[in-house]
């Protein structure tokens, strides 16, 4: 019997997809191997990966004028391969600080190229709540502007997207986190230079990286990049200078079928992720026994932190609440606390399941 898994990630798969992984495992589609097996320059691979690409843009509305590169290392290594791709013409990096991933992208930027700007931050406040437009200010020279979207690990989601606009009016390229937001739900892909996510939220399995890059930012390359690092060289490979992590591009693409067939495409799914969200923030918000701090506009719809009003009772909480099938509520190490995340692919039933645990927990410990 499956359980209730709220992993921040690796997190859940939809089962319809796992089951469908399953049944394909062994024998896919009567060639006699698995895709774990196949050449990746096979024309069954190449079918699937093409496919993939092919979903995910009717998904997200991708533009003509992107490109959608399928690639590896983690949404981490793109902290490095975003400067390496867009600061071949000069400039400096400008980042906004709103939680741990934004300032590990800040600190890889400035480890490999010294001096970097940030343009605005929430840290001050203790990452309660996103800087608002009018603080954000862009340096003269600034070559782009990277923000996180969602802050996977504090609970912080911008509820807007930043104007990327240096003192003098000109424009710079909006870079994107979107790793644990990507595909919550529509999304305009036109105000962003390049948009990057690790797969192992609401894409699919870990190993795989989505970035989706303007066709006018694919030649400002440092000379000195690492060439697997490079988009332009990616595009022109179709996403396979060397061997891609063939099984996670499949199921990420079952992942996109699912999404695309049986939730009825993005809006719908923004619906589900809706509700989930009221429900749990809405049972934090009536109790005095758990609480969230983050401010109302800001609340991450995907990762939900809160806190028991006695820390003693977390050890008791976290193991009662894996023997009732409850999963990966412990919050990250750094911050503690409980962190519930509500990916896609946890259902409305996991959420109501939660909840209950949590009414009948208060009521016989608080």
């Amino acid at each position: 019997m499956r359980k209730h898994n709220f992993c921040a990630g690796p997190a859940a798969l939809p089962t319809a997809v796992l089951e469908r992984a399953r049944d394909e495992l062994l024998d896919y589609h009567g060639r006699g191997l698995s895709v774990m097996e196949m050449s990746h320059r096979s024309a069954e691979y190449v079918a699937i990966a093409e496919k993939a690409e092919a979903d995910l843009r009717e998904l997200l509305a991708v533009p003509a004028n992107y490109r959608v590169l399928f690639t590896q290392g983690g949404a981490t290594q793109q902290f490095a391969a975003v400067p390496y791709n867009l600061l071949g013409p000069g400039g400096r990096a400008n980042f906004l600080n709103t939680g741990i991933w934004s300032k590990k992208a800040i600190g890889e930027a400035r480890h490999l190229f010294g001096d970097v700007h940030v343009a605005a931050s929430s840290e001050p406040g203790g990452h309660l709540a996103v800087p608002r437009p009018e603080e954000i200010m862009l340096s003269d020279d600034a070559a782009y502007l990277h923000y996180t979207a969602n802050e996977t690990i504090g609970g912080l989601a911008f509820d807007y997207i930043p104007d990327a606009r240096r003192p003098d009016g000109s424009e710079a390229p909006l870079v994107c986190d979107m790793s644990s937001s990507i595909l919550a739900g529509p999304l305009d892909v036109s105000p962003f230079g390049v948009i990057y996510a690790g797969a192992q939220k609401n894409i699919g399995p870990a190993g795989l990286v989505v970035v989706i890059v303007r066709d006018d930012l694919l030649d400002r390359a440092r000379q000195d990049m690492p060439s697997l690092f490079g988009y332009q060289a990616l595009a022109e490979a179709g996403s396979m200078i060397n061997t891609p992590a063939t099984y996670s591009w499949y199921l990420a693409g079952l992942v996109f079928e699912w999404l695309k067939d049986e939730v009825g495409g993005l809006v719908a799914m923004a619906a589900i992720n809706a509700r989930k969200a009221q429900r749990l923030y809405g049972a934090i918000d009536a109790s005095d026994f758990y609480a969230n701090p983050i401010a109302l506009p800001n609340r991450s719809r995907m990762n939900v932190p809160f806190v028991l009003n006695d820390a003693r009772l977390d050890a008791p909480f976290l193991a009662e609440a894996e023997a009732a099938g409850l999963l990966n509520l412990q919050g990250h190490r750094s911050v503690g606390g409980m962190r519930a995340s509500l990916y896609n692919a946890v259902p409305e039933s996991a959420v109501e399941a939660l909840v209950d645990f949590m009414a009948d927990f208060e009521k016989r410990r608080g």
